[in-house]
């Protein structure tokens, strides 16, 4: 029988995109449920604001009568207006392993972006550079985390032979957490504050957080990163939604801000207790029982993820990347943590490599992202 494929069109249909996941991974040690909550914030075109600068579609394919697949297409205005490519993105793409099934999927999504003037179409990725994006490619046998994309080691197989090619790779490393602090390492971080005149922001709690950097937590990732791949300028409405689903989750222990004497943040540091064995037993749920789970790892973690690190460019090369991980490894020390491990980081990016150069590290994933040139 050959492949259906449905656009999603109500709140049944975008369910069902949801939840397919649960399916594909089912017996899976290794795959993070994804927050439930999140993905429909991201993907319900009424809440997530990037539907005002940007369009995008989602199918569902269906196979002997049962959902095999689904993907999203999507036309990032700004990323073509940045960039100058007439590039589509390609996100959330999940699959059986079947080939009859992906090529049925791409062949969709890339009929819709000819139909739309795109003449290439690259992904994974989403509508902004804080969605999941880029293809597990190595790692399959490592435990996945929730700010990265976990997929079966035949989703690139299967992607190169329908002709899509690397575009770029992210390196992601797990990072041991150092028994003490060197004296040295600390007078040289101090010497860096003393001679730049900033400090680091004491931060009393998530309201302080929110109000007095919240904004300024992003204008600060938007200087440091707006040269990195695929990356795209977010507006204020963008902006107050991020700052609402994410900043007031985070954990004061492991956000650090770097301020100047007018407290204008220029450097920031976030990570946050390993949420992945918590959101296994949670099947991605809060609530009604999920938080059960989620509680004890975020008070008692044994590991944490490195969601980011920014310094704004007017401050790089003096040393404030090394110095906010040195206080992230003073809160991990003293909290009894073992691991860190960080999030996608471009295999060109050495600026932010060479921070590991003194650590104890393991290149353990790299994902990738594909790109293909339409006829």
């Amino acid at each position: 029988m050959s492949v259906e494929i449905k656009r999603v069109t109500s709140k049944r249909d975008l369910r069902k995109f949801i939840m397919l996941p649960f399916k594909i991974y089912k017996g899976n040690s290794y795959w993070i449920p994804p927050l439930i909550m999140d993905e429909y914030n991201t993907l319900r075109k009424d809440i997530n604001p990037s539907f005002e600068n940007s369009e995008a579609e989602y199918w569902l394919a269906y196979k002997d009568g049962k959902l095999v697949g689904r993907i999203v297409g999507i036309l990032n205005h700004p990323a073509v207006k940045k960039w100058g490519v007439k590039n589509a993105r390609f996100g959330w793409v999940e699959f059986f392993d079947d080939k009859e099934v992906a090529k049925a999927l791409f062949d969709t999504v890339e009929n819709w972006a000819k139909e739309n003037g795109m003449e290439g179409i690259q992904g994974p990725m989403g509508f902004i550079d804080t969605d999941n994006e880029g293809m597990l490619v190595e790692g399959f046998d490592e435990l996945g985390t929730l700010p990265m994309i976990y997929n079966h080691a035949y989703y690139p197989k299967m992607l190169e032979t329908l002709g899509y090619v690397k575009d770029v790779d992210w390196l992601e490393f797990e990072v041991k957490t150092p028994e003490l602090i060197p004296e040295k390492v600390l007078r040289v971080n101090n010497l860096v504050l003393k001679r730049s005149g900033l400090k680091i922001a004491q931060v009393k709690n998530r309201k302080e957080l929110v109000a007095k950097y919240g904004k300024q937590l992003f204008e600060v990732v938007e200087d440091a990163y707006s040269e990195l791949y695929g990356t795209v300028p977010l507006t204020d409405k963008q902006v107050d939604a991020l700052i609402k689903q994410y900043l007031g989750f985070v954990s004061l222990r492991y956000a650090k801000v770097v301020v100047d004497k007018d407290e204008r943040a220029v450097a920031i540091a976030v990570a946050m207790p390993s949420l992945s064995r918590a959101l296994q037993k949670a099947r991605g749920r809060i609530f009604p029982v999920g938080w059960i789970y989620l509680l004890p790892a975020l008070k008692k973690p044994q590991s944490i993820d490195l969601y980011l690190v920014a310094t704004r460019k007017e401050y790089q090369g003096r040393g404030l990347n090394a110095l906010l991980m040195t206080e992230l490894n003073r809160a991990a020390i003293e909290d009894g943590v073992k691991t860190a491990e960080t999030s996608g980081e471009l295999e060109t990016n050495e600026k932010v490599q060479q921070l590991w150069r003194y650590y104890d590290t393991r290149q353990h994933k790299r994902r990738r992202a594909y790109v293909k040139k339409l006829n």
